[in-house]
């Protein structure tokens, strides 16, 4: 069956950087007029030549997001269950050769986050463990899923790669999406920064998304960890084409992207490549240019100042408080935490600040009984 991987395998890392850098000021020109942007017109738009017209990029992409979504931005917050993980990954702070204390939350506990995070008024919510198949793998989901998605309006998970019968599975227990970031395409970086686990292998998890097409999987998240290559640039490329062969395959599917850059955690690395904030808007609005439709999510990663410039500009899906440990919402532990956000704003807060950029923050926009189904 069709996948991703055909695709990858006719592209050259080297070939793509060559051609992005060699996009000038009038390719940059032309793709701001075209209707429907080509993958050289996408180049452009990512390249350095595009720099200087950040400007009509950003007027461009926020008239394309209230065209498409209104002035809405729908919130979500991330429940950490466990960080029990049996991988190891030089990036992340949850890898198996760090020596941080493992948790991973039971029935009761789940109860007590849930509560918790219901208090602050999220209805949708994002389900995220290390990746450990045997004591975080099926058994527990299917222990602790339909609870869970009882207590609210959508339900998203960023675990560990599963089988297509595996996905397919959760949907009846009332998943509604999944995010997976494939952190590079390039793949003797990927094989240099996962040096234990399944993880390592890297065609496994390219094809995750074409399984969860195939599933039925409602939305699909897309995104690289930007900085982990040394070219943001090439891996965000990479993004656009995997999105591109996923709309066309599996039309039936929502499609999200995100735009993650390495943050501070324990034993985590440097960045091989730096983008800067101008960079990060740049390629934002590129993508919003690309794909007019899809889900733009921006993380607590990033500062509560850089939040509230950029995300009236293309934004449409934002967390907001998030904790990124297990417990972290009803008992606050910080040395477990997988990175360290840099906006750490109440929701309220962040609510307000939509407000007054003339935006309206959305807590709830998915009922499965109102057209998508679950099952």
């Amino acid at each position: 069956m069709a996948a991703f991987t055909e695709r990858w395998q006719e592209l050259n890392w080297d070939d793509i950087r060559l051609r992005i850098h060699s996009k000038t000021a009038a390719d940059v020109g032309r793709a701001l007029t075209s209707r429907q942007l080509s993958r050289d017109d996408f180049m452009a738009l990512l390249s350095p030549a595009a720099d200087c017209y950040l400007e009509p990029m950003a007027q461009k992409a926020q008239q394309l997001t209230r065209q498409r979504f209104g002035n809405t931005v729908s919130f979500y917050v991330p429940l950490y269950l466990s960080n029990l993980c049996a991988n190891d990954c030089t990036y992340c702070g949850f890898s198996m050769s760090n020596r941080i204390r493992r948790k991973t939350l039971d029935g009761e506990e789940i109860a007590r986050e849930c509560e918790a995070i219901r208090a602050m008024g999220f209805e949708h919510l994002l389900l995220v463990t290390g990746e450990h198949q045997t004591k975080v793998g099926m058994d527990y989901f299917r222990q602790h899923l339909p609870a869970i998605r009882r207590q609210f309006a959508s339900l998203q998970m960023e675990v560990q790669p599963l089988s297509q019968a595996e996905y397919a599975e959760l949907k009846t227990l009332g998943l509604d999406g999944v995010m997976v970031y494939q952190e590079t395409y390039h793949q003797a970086t990927y094989a240099r920064h996962h040096l234990k686990g399944n993880k390592q292998d890297f065609f496994w998890r390219l094809e995750t998304p074409d399984r969860l097409g195939r599933a039925g999987i409602d939305k699909i998240g897309l995104g690289a960890l930007i900085g982990l290559s040394d070219s943001w640039r090439v891996d965000c490329y990479m993004v656009a084409e995997h999105l591109l062969w996923l709309q066309q395959h599996y039309w039936q599917s929502r499609y999200s992207l995100s735009f993650p850059r390495l943050r501070p955690c324990a034993g985590g690395v440097e960045p091989a490549a730096i983008m800067s904030e101008r960079q990060l808007v740049q390629t934002i609005c590129a993508f919003r240019l690309l794909s007019p439709e899809s889900e733009l999510s921006l993380s607590t990663r990033e500062s509560p100042d850089f939040r509230d410039r950029v995300i009236p500009i293309a934004i449409n899906h934002v967390s907001a408080f998030s904790k990124t440990q297990p417990g972290g919402y009803a008992d606050d532990h910080p040395e477990l935490e997988q990175f360290a956000p840099h906006d750490g704003r109440r929701p309220e807060e962040v609510a307000k600040a939509l407000i007054a950029g003339g935006l309206q923050p959305v807590w709830k926009d998915w009922d499965s009984w109102l057209g998508r189904r679950s099952q």
